[in-house]
């Protein structure tokens, strides 16, 4: 199984940017499909974005599509979620998720992913 553990999460001011990173381990990275998820306080958790294994394919929610850009190096077995033009309503706590696959696919639902994150908390300020 894959260890996944995130960082670069804190407070910025509404407008600004912060780079979330996804550390993974104990397995092959390039082999597992990875997601980005979020859960503000007395909400669902909700799909963010997602990348596949190799990187080439990636697929975003509606309400981050343009501000955020989720990426991954292979070689350094991490994957990041960078976020521009942050708005209060982006305030959660994010998650990074694996799964493993063979294929080329992405994926937005959290039931497809077996791994998971211990979160981090963004918190943007109006």
């Amino acid at each position: 199984q894959v260890q996944l553990v995130e960082s670069g999460g804190g407070l910025v001011q509404a407008g600004g940017s912060l780079r979330l990173s996804c550390a993974a381990s104990g397995r092959t990275f390039s082999n597992y499909a990875m997601g980005w998820f979020r859960q503000a306080p007395g909400k669902e958790r909700e799909f963010v974005a997602a990348i596949s294994r190799s990187g080439i394919s990636t697929y975003y929610a509606y309400s981050v599509k343009g501000r955020f850009t989720i990426s991954r190096d292979n070689a350094k077995n991490t994957g990041y979620l960078q976020m521009t033009s942050l708005k209060p309503e982006d305030t959660a706590v994010y998650y990074c998720a694996a799964t493993w696959t063979r294929s080329s696919m992405y994926f937005s639902s959290s039931s497809d992913y077996a791994y998971w994150g211990q979160g981090t908390q963004v918190t943007v300020s109006s």
